[in-house]
């Protein structure tokens, strides 16, 4: 039985969703991802918990802005998630110091931690 959602899990592994804005949206649909979905942060909440929960994801992508509209307790649960995983891209309207992200990134999903500057 296990061997068998293991293998569910590994069946899903490779489908990506993206949340967001227009802007981080728009170039995943163009190279070939269908499961786009542009919704403002409030939204995107509610998106990101829902397409999480399914199970049907590997990777889900977002704005780093919508990281802080998430709940304390599920931001916990998806930082400590390597399945599906969710990553937080910074946005192009805000510098928000993008080797932080990478940082925290390699620290949570390699274990490693990489120090910048």
């Amino acid at each position: 039985m296990s061997e068998q959602s293991h293998k569910s899990k590994s069946d899903v592994s490779g489908k990506i969703a993206i949340v967001g804005d227009r802007e981080l949206v728009i170039g995943y649909r163009l190279i070939g991802i269908d499961d786009t979905f542009i919704i403002d942060n409030e939204d995107a909440s509610k998106k990101i918990q829902e397409l999480y929960s399914s199970g049907n994801f590997g990777l889900i992508i977002t704005s780093d802005s919508v990281r802080n509209k998430l709940p304390s307790n599920f931001l916990s649960q998806i930082e400590e998630s390597i399945e599906p995983l969710v990553l937080f891209m910074p946005s192009q309207k805000v510098n928000t110091g993008e080797e932080e992200s990478i940082a925290s990134l390699a620290k949570r999903i390699l274990g490693i931690k990489i120090e910048v500057g």
